[in-house]
């Protein structure tokens, strides 16, 4: 019986091997809507048995729409819309900008939301500006505080936040914090253990310590929104760490945008929070506290943009490409990760060579050196066709801020790269303003003055070893 078990044992194994492939790769094969993402699964799946289907397992399929729809067709429709009275045709307000009439109809069809008017946008450089404005926030906020994050790290800007938030609590003000279980183990002890020993009501995003939870691992909630009273918002690109506040001399400095928000537009990233807590927790956000009446503030024409695996489709990159198509004078970006698809390649290139000034910016020094790499090696594509490319002098510059003709502004906490774009949950907003952009442009030239500009010959010129490092790179940036 031993010897039969051992000679029959090989066919077994390999038969069960060749059906876990078959199953996996067809599963691929189906609910991949990028034909090159299923035949990369594919590939995976067959070369490395076994292993290429639990990678896939883990990491390709995509549980979370599901979970998200199920969960949002019991949700009643938020009060906010009804609560705010915007202009009947928002086209009146867009006509003197031109085409971009059309990039704000493209963009509605893409989001399902309104474009709102009314709004005061003001920016917030580094941690230095950002974090005393935030914390005024919580500390004169009467009826709600809602914070979520990718990073809260238990460091001395950390405990300032958790102090304001206690300090709300103490008021009895509802407060709601959200932040993602991978940022949150960033430091030790995590900054939620300490927000629920004071009493604050905080969750994680999707806990992945759990074995039932490992394959969500992947998909991270990385928006960043503090909306307080329901009527004073702030969004961009910046965590809650020690880094940002650069005066402060931080061990490791990051320069970062955050964008203090007033007006109408507030509810989207109070909508924004609201669906993400109800998908954690169940708890709906619904009555005044959250969503009060909100008055026009400023002259900015804005709306919100949430993206995220649990779409349709993505909004923010298709939103982007809208933009380069509409560009008819300047493209400017900056961003920390660079890692286009080939796509968003062609859409720059095809800017480009309508003889539109492109310029991405990117941070000379890298906290992430794997990405560095296959940024550079994606770099040739862009310089081959005219787009210009420039390294910011340290420290490393996390902004993330896309300027279109002096007229159209995009903010918030996506990189341009594929993760955010297909992996993470993403909040962006748009604006149409004059002023706001060219606010943004001067602040944009002042980080050119000390940058270099990484030219075709440089980016040719790197030594075969390099050149295979950063290829190699490349090949796994769908998930840097």
């Amino acid at each position: 019986m031993t010897s039969f078990l051992e000679e029959i044992w090989p066919h077994i194994a390999a038969g069960l091997t060749l059906i876990v492939t078959v199953v996996a790769s067809g599963h691929a094969i189906l609910h991949k809507r990028d034909a090159r993402s299923a035949v990369a699964w594919v590939g995976v799946i067959w070369l490395v048995p076994v292993l290429g289907a639990l990678l896939y397992l883990l990491l390709g399929i995509n549980r979370i729409r599901r979970r998200a729809r199920a969960l949002r067709s019991d949700q009643s429709h938020y009060p906010w819309l009804s609560n705010y009275q915007c202009e009947a045709n928002p086209d009146q307000a867009l006509q003197q900008y031109g085409q971009f009439l059309s990039l704000s109809r493209l963009v509605e069809g893409i989001v399902q939301k309104p474009l709102l008017h009314g709004n005061r946008i003001t920016p917030l450089v580094n941690g230095d500006a950002a974090y005393p404005a935030m914390i005024k926030a919580i500390d004169e906020a009467e009826y709600s505080v809602t914070l979520a994050t990718y990073i809260f790290d238990n460091d001395r800007a950390g405990s300032l936040f958790l102090d304001a938030l206690v300090r709300a609590v103490g008021r009895k003000v509802d407060v709601r914090v959200l932040v993602d279980d991978v940022g949150a183990r960033y430091s030790w002890p995590p900054m939620t253990r300490m927000l629920q020993r004071a009493g604050v009501t905080v969750a994680r995003f999707l806990p992945t310590f759990l074995p039932w939870r490992m394959p969500f691992i992947n998909l991270r909630n990385h928006r960043k929104i503090l909306v307080t009273d329901g009527s004073v918002g702030f969004t961009g690109g910046m965590n809650i760490r020690e880094g940002h506040r650069i005066m402060g001399h931080p061990r490791y400095p990051v320069q970062d945008l955050q964008f203090l928000v007033e007006g109408p537009v507030v509810a989207h990233l109070q909508e924004a929070f609201a669906e993400d807590w109800h998908f954690c927790t169940g708890e709906l956000l619904q009555d005044e506290h959250w969503f009060p009446p909100l008055e026009p503030k400023g002259p900015v024409v804005a709306r919100g943009i949430p993206d995220g695996p649990d779409e349709d489709f993505e909004k923010l990159l298709w939103t982007v490409h809208g933009a380069l198509a509409c560009a008819r004078r300047s493209v400017r970006i900056v961003t920390p990760y660079f890692i286009p698809d080939s796509t968003l390649t062609t859409s720059l290139n095809l800017a480009a060579m309508r003889g539109v000034d492109v310029d991405i910016i990117l941070p000379q020094v890298n906290n992430l050196r794997i990405v560095k790499w296959a940024s550079t090696d994606l770099l040739l594509e862009c310089l081959e066709h005219g787009c210009r490319v420039w390294l910011t002098a340290p420290p490393f510059d996390h902004t993330k801020l896309m300027l279109v003709d002096d007229v159209w502004v995009l903010f918030g906490s996506a990189n341009m790269d594929t993760r955010s774009f297909l992996l993470n949950f993403e909040f962006n907003v748009e604006c149409y303003d004059h002023a706001l952009a060219v606010q943004m442009d001067t602040y944009l030239n002042t980080k050119l003055k000390d940058a270099h500009r990484v030219t075709l010959k440089e980016i040719r010129s790197r030594k075969f070893p390099v050149k295979l490092r950063d290829g190699v790179a490349r090949l796994f940036s769908p998930y840097l």
